[in-house]
């Protein structure tokens, strides 16, 4: 059986190789390899026109919507954020619209961290900002720091992963408002949701911080297993 093939959302940037500055699609390997460990073929999903957005989900077996920036928040009504730094418009475009495709078309998905926002705003939903006004404290924000989390037991996300997890990822932003057919299912000591799913899909599954930086591979290997 050939090895389903995996999209993973990427930057469109200025880079640097030998004499050259071009623009150029990038993606941290991490993801690629992951995919492959699972036993999936990856292919990157430049940020182009939105309107290309379902040919490229009718392409695919599965996708990953990979980290990255801060989503603009005038995208779910709030107000310009300074701290997190330039928006991108022409990623959070299209990535909200491959998105919703991915959605429609029962396309299963695995959203990482700034991917995880992208779902959540494609489905209605809101997020906050700035974490640590919300909060109180910068534990969120606080690069190389471990904290526990707590996932549901009876989500896809626990049967893959099991009921709690360690993890590291700095993040400036959470999500406030689900959006439509979202379901809470993991959280940090402070009631910050870490995880989502999607009811009523195949496999769709957001969380906050970044499996492919983990030797712990189990949800891309369920996430390949779906797009089988």
């Amino acid at each position: 059986m050939p090895r389903p093939l995996i999209g993973v959302t990427a930057y469109l940037e200025a880079a640097r190789w030998g004499d050259w500055v071009r623009e150029a699609v990038l993606s941290p390997p991490s993801y690629v390899r992951a995919i492959e460990k699972a036993g999936g073929i990856a292919v990157l999903v430049p940020p182009t026109n939105p309107a290309a957005a379902g040919d490229h989900v009718r392409c695919l077996s599965g996708l990953v919507l990979a980290g990255g920036g801060a989503l603009d928040p005038s995208l779910y009504g709030a107000a310009p954020e300074g701290r997190a730094g330039a928006p991108q418009p022409h990623r959070d475009r299209f990535e909200l619209a491959l998105a919703r495709a991915a959605v429609r078309e029962g396309l299963p998905l695995l959203a990482v961290a700034r991917g995880m926002h992208v779902l959540n705003v494609a489905q209605g939903g809101s997020l906050i900002p700035w974490l640590s006004d919300e909060v109180g404290h910068d534990r969120h924000s606080a690069a190389g720091r471990e904290h526990l989390i707590q996932i549901s037991v009876s989500s896809g996300l626990g049967k893959a992963v099991g009921d709690h997890a360690e993890v590291t990822a700095p993040h400036h932003q959470a999500v406030k408002r689900l959006g439509e057919g979202l379901l809470a299912v993991a959280w940090a000591d402070d009631q910050i949701v870490e995880g989502v799913e999607l009811q009523g899909h195949p496999f769709c599954v957001g969380v906050q911080w970044h499996p492919e930086r983990a030797g712990d591979n189990r949800l891309f290997e369920a996430l390949v297993q779906a797009a089988r």
